[in-house]
């Protein structure tokens, strides 16, 4: 019963293709009413709950199903590959909930009276685990709450605390305390990914950004690969031109503009690593995700 209502308030709540926004920071509602086929997707440190439907992530050899009984957290910003199966009759639903870093660290020092807890030794970047009773509850009264104004600007906020506080309880729950642990490596790392999501039109060395980790530069490649499955450069790169292509859809740029604007010199590399990237043209690519976010016409009609 408690899973079905969830699926029942997503229904309700994401009312368009794609992302729309909930009244309470943070937070935002999934639709998919079509299967989308393996492409690379970009997203930040966050929880995502699925109430219907199933997206699979694919991360160097690794695969993550996040479905009605497994969610996905992941820890840092992250690049990576995603399909989606979806129909119209039965369209994905989710609830995606942003983690901020410094909302996460005082949580933590609340949780551990104080105290800074040992992150594990090898946490994990992205993972999906099994949604349990006490997460999923919480989950059915965020989504009762947004749906009352007062409730969304009082309570909203505080059930989300409780929903991290349970995927930092849960079986996975070292990878998120990781990340806001000020002197673990993977939080070293996360600074240097903060950098590069903050500055990524210009020109950042490997040098500086192990700089800003605190690493010498063999360690940080070394812990960089490790965490995110890339080199510095290439995530670097990878960044630019996600960036890029919401710039073609959101603003309309054309594809010269949106280089330049990402850090691009040259139009006619852009163009190279973009379709080596996104297996097609920029301008082909975001005519795809306009595609995609528009209301999809249901085949019932």
């Amino acid at each position: 019963m408690r899973r079905q209502r969830f699926t029942e308030l997503l229904s309700l709540l994401a009312t368009r293709e794609g992302y729309t926004p909930a009244p309470v920071d943070g937070v935002r509602f999934m639709r998919a009413s079509r299967p989308l086929p393996r492409m690379p997707v970009l997203y930040d440190p966050g929880i995502v709950i699925v109430g219907q439907g199933r997206k699979r992530g694919y991360l160097g050899n690794q695969v993550y199903t996040y479905d009605a009984y497994n969610y996905l957290v992941l820890s840092v910003p992250l690049p990576f590959e995603c399909e989606t199966e979806a129909t119209a009759a039965e369209p994905l639903l989710a609830l995606c909930i942003q983690v901020d870093l410094a909302s996460l660290a005082e949580l933590l020092l609340t949780m551990d009276g104080g105290r800074t807890a040992a992150p594990p030794e090898a946490p994990l970047s992205m993972y999906s685990t099994p949604l349990d009773e006490r997460l999923s509850d919480a989950s059915v009264r965020l989504l009762e709450a947004v749906r009352n104004p007062e409730e969304a600007r009082i309570l909203g906020p505080q059930i989300v605390r409780e929903i991290i506080y349970r995927v930092l309880c849960g079986e996975q729950g070292g990878a998120l305390r990781a990340a806001a642990a000020l002197h673990s490596r993977f939080a070293q790392v996360n600074r240097a990914l903060q950098r590069m999501h903050a500055e990524y039109a210009r020109e950042l060395s490997v040098e500086e950004l192990a700089d800003v980790a605190g690493m010498s530069q063999s360690a940080f490649h070394q812990n960089f690969k490790s965490i995110t499955s890339s080199s510095p450069l290439q995530y670097l790169k990878t960044i630019r031109l996600h960036k890029a292509r919401m710039l073609m859809v959101h603003e309309g740029l054309r594809a010269g503009e949106a280089a330049g604007r990402v850090g691009y010199q040259s139009q006619s590399q852009f163009s190279r690593e973009f379709k080596r990237l996104f297996g097609s043209t920029p301008a082909g690519a975001a005519e795809a995700m306009r595609q995609i976010l528009a209301p999809a016409v249901s085949a019932a009609l």
